[in-house]
């Protein structure tokens, strides 16, 4: 690691200004501020920069109670800093990470053959970017301040799912050496603002859509204003005994979103998601966790009559995963 990090640091000079992009979550905005204190002071200017708006209120919280300096996308001017990182992401993610030149790579995600930098460290058999991150301070010989080592404490906890997604003995270590720099009422105030009074109501619309096939749960919770609701009625589903699949389906921005959780035992959610989807979007993931995304203008072949009926949608979904097993 005190390679890497050579590695790192011989990759900027002070005068360069790095733009560090990132998809917000808890592991990328804990990340990208590890790589902001790994250089600082290093670099004229480092800028973190979240390409879509933060709404999951777990996220909106993490930045407002820990002071995680990032700025909206829109009002960056990329062409203004001459060096450019991808945080926790690669560049094939979302079309917003497109059309830059990236020096720097730092993932935890399926390695994905468009991520070009000049340097790339891509650790799928990681739990967590923030793991990769602590490493690197850790061999840089830096002490995270509080909220830092708190972002990336909780970004471990969060990711791996308090260890019951896939981990390495990496993200043990990690874990355990960040505990005592952090402050347990802080990371108590962060896991209990997962959710607000407007994403009840999508989430009782879920469970009244409820779908089972053997073990798996399907649901449509129709046209939503974040993604992340998807996300947590999947994890919540997870918790029913008998189910050990989830997939949840909604439209947001003009596209069809499906998130995929399972147990992690034997299974694969990534290939689920590709063999499902790929051919119309993007898809892919983890092993117990994986996306689709898909244009609803790739869809017109695929469904010829226009539909805004969940239960139209839903079929299509339980339809394209159930044929592909």
């Amino acid at each position: 690691m005190r390679q890497a990090v050579q590695r790192i640091y011989q990759l900027f000079a002070h005068e360069d200004r790095l733009l560090i992009l990132i998809d917000a979550d808890p592991d990328s905005l804990a990340s990208a501020w590890a790589l902001k204190r790994l250089l600082w002071r290093r670099l004229a200017g480092i800028t973190i920069t979240h390409i879509r708006p933060i709404t999951r209120p777990q996220n909106e919280r993490m930045v407002r109670l820990l002071g995680i300096p990032s700025t909206p996308y829109e009002q960056v001017d990329p062409d203004s800093f001459n060096r450019k990182a991808i945080v926790d992401s690669q560049p094939a993610h979302h079309p917003n990470f497109h059309g830059h030149t990236y020096d720097l790579i730092i993932d935890h995600h399926p390695y994905l053959e468009d991520s070009i930098a000049t340097v790339v460290d891509i650790r799928p058999q990681y739990g967590a970017t923030a793991t990769i991150m602590t490493e690197y301070l850790r061999a840089a010989r830096i002490k995270p301040s509080l909220k830092l080592a708190t972002a990336l404490y909780y970004a471990i906890k969060t990711d791996t799912n308090n260890f019951e997604r896939p981990a390495i003995g990496a993200d043990v270590r990690a874990f355990h050496y960040l505990f005592p720099f952090t402050r347990t009422p802080l990371v108590r105030r962060l896991e209990f603002a997962e959710l607000n009074l407007k994403m009840l109501e999508y989430l009782k619309s879920g469970l009244k859509r409820l779908r089972r096939r053997g073990n798996r749960l399907y649901t449509f919770l129709g046209e939503v204003p974040t993604p992340d609701i998807m996300v947590i009625m999947a994890d919540f589903l997870l918790r029913v005994e008998e189910i050990s699949w989830t997939i949840v389906g909604g439209i947001y921005e003009d596209k069809l979103i499906v998130i995929f959780r399972n147990d992690g035992l034997r299974k694969n959610a990534g290939r689920a998601a590709h063999k499902a989807f790929g051919k119309l979007g993007s898809a892919g993931g983890h092993a117990a966790s994986a996306r689709a995304e898909v244009p609803l203008g790739n869809l017109k072949d695929e469904m010829p009559q226009w539909t805004s009926q969940w239960q139209e949608w839903q079929d299509y979904i339980i339809q394209r995963v159930e044929k592909q097993r």
